[in-house]
């Protein structure tokens, strides 16, 4: 559970921009992304293999 303790004297967006930091860090809405649909096994590994490929490639891109 994600949680704000609002200081004294503290204004109301400053508190709610700290709780949005603290939910996007946490992952939870990538998790419930994640989690509304099934992934075939198979799918999913070519998926993580592709993703893999793209960060192999974005890499020696910047090195040239």
């Amino acid at each position: 559970m994600i949680g704000v303790t609002i200081q004294s004297n503290e204004n109301i967006d400053r508190a709610l921009r700290r709780f949005k930091k603290k939910y996007e860090r946490s992952g939870v809405l990538r998790e419930y992304k994640k989690r509304t649909y099934y992934l075939k096994p198979s799918i999913e590994k070519r998926m993580s293999h592709m993703k893999a490929v793209r960060r192999q490639h974005r890499a020696t891109m910047e090195q040239e």
